[in-house]
């Protein structure tokens, strides 16, 4: 073997599954088909579960420290939604997706993982052992296992002849990277009379300082052909259509159609395959949901990589990486599509999509129905099954981040292994036979005991009869 994981793509999704398996320990080749890493900012933002993902792994602060990242409210079709730091403790940034790759390029670089670049996949053959991987100029790579996070047009994916079933793109709209003559307000979904609308949030600022801003627009009349060229004049006149004179365009720095296909893998797991980010699943670009959506398919599936290549991963583990991720997938779908029906992305202006948006901003105004929205947005609402242990309300959900005293938990990830909170040392023998594999850590009588996985996840709390049969079922055999 050359190698123990074999990553095809260089984005978000593919570069966070990197950097978890180096934590993991294993072996990794990430390639990519580009000669270069893209400046293209794509994605604008990143959601609270993402941002608590980055910071179990101590790179949180780091990539804030890279630049000016203004800390955005949520929104659900265009509609605001407040932070709420006693739910949330992290807010949503606006960190672009170039700043993302960039780095965590130099991350992985720094501890010697370099991306090869000019590697175009044009072969993939899978026995019983591996997989051996053919690229376009000659090489090749022998792995146990090879992760897709090739985005939307998948070489791997066509290679295994895997389905994409969904919708098809039936509209498009235009997403840009500008500077505007104006400081209008952000996050919010604003509409013109013929139809046009136009969304527009922070995107940090530009090398002199100078505010950026993700635009969206879009509208009856608007739709063109995916392959059409983005002119400076479409937007400008975009614009006018929604805002008048109030809102005038400075800079086009990038742009490029995006529509409203919807498409989700059956399988996210095919052999020695795994498709993960927009490999597996696409939608319509709201929220960032897609790049947040894509690096948390590498979190959950890393860790479990890394079981698999030490040998102790138990039976079934890589499995769980289909079904914990492939129902969190679908239901960003669901969200984005009735976002787009809500927006009246098409630009119908229909009287019943109006009352149903007029309806449904007002119930967004009660705190339940905030909060509900909030954490979906947010990636919060996710919750795994965990058999067995479901009936405790941790159980299935992120880790919240607890001061232990000695450390908060999400700095006791950052070592890649289980963590057990054990309250007044009472479960000290039972885990010490899983000690090679999860750390336990002492804490006050009145904290809640309980067992994260190395991805954030609690897998385990309440009753002491469920954490043997847990931490089995997730870390193996006792040694």
């Amino acid at each position: 073997m050359d190698t123990d994981v074999l990553i095809v793509g260089a984005g978000p999704t593919g570069l966070t599954l990197a950097n978890e398996l180096l934590v993991a320990g294993g072996s990794t080749v990430l390639v990519d088909r580009l000669p270069r890493r893209s400046e293209l900012s794509r994605a604008g933002g990143m959601q609270s579960r993402t941002l608590e993902a980055l910071d179990q792994r101590g790179l949180l602060q780091p990539l804030l420290a890279t630049g000016e990242y203004p800390v955005t409210n949520g929104h659900f079709a265009g509609i605001p939604l407040p932070f709420d730091p006693t739910r949330h403790r992290l807010p949503w940034r606006s960190v672009p997706q170039v700043t993302i790759e960039g780095f965590l390029e130099q991350h992985l670089a720094a501890q010697g993982i370099h991306v090869r670049r000019d590697h175009e996949l044009v072969g993939l053959d899978q026995d019983g052992d591996g997989v051996t991987a053919t690229f376009a100029n000659g090489t090749t790579v022998r792995t146990r296992y090879l992760v897709a996070a090739d985005g939307a047009h998948s070489t791997v994916r066509k290679l295994l002849r895997v389905d994409f079933p969904g919708r098809p793109g039936t509209m498009t709209a235009v997403a840009a990277d500008v500077r505007l003559s104006t400081d209008e307000k952000v996050n919010t979904h604003t509409k013109g009379a013929d139809g046009c609308w136009a969304h527009v949030f922070p995107l940090g600022t530009d090398p002199q300082g100078r505010p950026l801003r993700r635009l969206a627009l879009g509208g009856r009349g608007r739709s063109l052909s995916r392959d059409a060229p983005v002119t400076e004049d479409e937007i400008r006149d975009g614009l006018r259509a929604v805002f008048g004179s109030r809102v005038e365009l400075l800079e086009l720095r990038y742009a490029r159609r995006i529509t409203n296909a919807a498409r989700q893998v059956a399988h996210y797991r095919h052999g020695q395959v795994f498709l993960a980010g927009d490999a597996a699943h696409i939608h319509l670009p709201l929220g960032a949901q897609g790049m947040n959506t894509g690096m948390q398919d590498a979190l959950n599936l890393g860790w479990k990589l890394g079981a698999a290549v030490h040998g102790w991963a138990p039976e079934n583990l890589l499995d769980t990486y289909h079904t914990e991720r492939h129902p969190a997938g679908a239901a960003v779908l669901r969200n984005v599509q009735a976002q787009s029906l809500l927006m009246d992305w098409a630009g119908t202006r229909d009287p019943d999509v109006t009352a149903a948006r007029e309806l449904f901003a007002a119930m967004a105004q009660l705190p339940d129905v905030q909060r509900h929205l909030a954490d979906m947005m947010s990636g919060m609402a996710i919750r795994y099954a965990m058999p067995g242990t479901e009936a405790h309300p941790l159980v299935g959900r992120p880790s919240p981040d607890r001061d232990l005293g000695s450390a908060r938990v999400h700095e006791l990830l950052r070592s890649g292994r289980g963590v057990l909170i054990d309250p007044a040392d009472r479960f000290a023998k039972v885990a010490d036979l899983w000690s090679d594999r999860v750390d336990r850590i002492g804490a006050g009588a009145d904290t809640e005991p309980m067992l994260i996985r190395p991805d954030g996840y609690v897998c385990w709390a309440g009753s002491p009869n469920d954490l043997e049969p847990a931490l089995g079922r997730w870390f193996g055999e006792p040694r």
